[in-house]
C-alpha cells in the first residue's frame, strides 16, 4: 500500500518529531516497522498459492532442516522466537493440510513433536525456492547493502539481549 499522496509518509512525520530532538530515532523505528510489513506482505504474497503463510513457512522448513524432521513444540517456540500459542496454531493448520503430525516424545511424557509428512518436506523445499527466486522480499537490495542491513540490525538485536555472541 503506498501514500495517497506519494509522499513519503515517514518524512512527514520526522518533520513533525524535529523539535522533540529523537527525529532520527522515531524516522527509523518507524522505518523499520513499515519495512517489516511490506517484506511480510510481499512474503506471504507468494505464499499464499502455495497454501502457506510465512509463519507456517518457518515451522516448515526448521522441522525440514533437522536431521529427524521432528521437534518438540516448545523447542520451535525457542527457535523462532515466538509464543507457545503461535506454535500452536501454526501446527494445527499444517496438521490438517497433512504437512505435519503430532507424536508423543519418545522420553518426556510432557512434550509433543511435532513431525514433518513427506508432503510438508516436499512444500517446504518448494516454498523455499519460491522464496529465494524473490530473494525473501529484498530483490531490490543487493547483497552488499542486505548485509549492512543485516550488521546494523544486529547492532539493535545484539544490544538489547537478542542474542549473545559468546553463545
Amino acid at each position: 500500500m503506498t501514500s495517497p499522496s506519494g509522499s513519503d509518509p515517514i518524512a512527514a512525520a520526522s518533520a513533525n518529531w524535529v523539535r522533540r530532538d529523537v527525529v532520527d530515532a522515531m524516522a527509523a523505528a518507524t522505518s523499520i516497522m513499515r519495512a517489516q510489513q511490506i517484506v511480510l506482505a510481499a512474503v506471504d504474497a507468494e505464499l499464499r498459492p502455495l497454501g502457506l503463510t510465512f509463519a507456517r513457512f518457518e515451522v516448515l522448513r526448521l522441522l525440514a532442516f533437522t536431521r529427524r524432521g521432528e521437534l518438540p513444540m516448545g523447542k520451535i517456540g525457542e527457535r523462532l522466537m515466538v509464543q507457545p500459542a503461535t506454535v500452536t496454531n501454526s501446527v494445527n493448520r499444517l496438521e490438517s493440510d497433512g504437512l505435519v503430525e503430532r507424536r508423543a516424545h519418545p522420553t518426556d511424557r510432557r512434550a509433543t513433536l511435532a513431525c514433518i509428512t513427506a508432503r510438508g518436506r516436499r512444500l517446504a523445499e518448494r516454498a523455499t525456492d519460491t522464496l529465494d527466486a524473490m530473494r525473501y522480499g529484498l530483490a531490490d537490495l543487493d547483497d552488499a547493502d542486505l548485509r549492512t542491513l543485516t550488521a546494523v540490525i544486529g547492532t539493535l538485536r545484539r544490544a538489547v539481549g537478542d542474542f549473545d555472541d559468546a553463545a
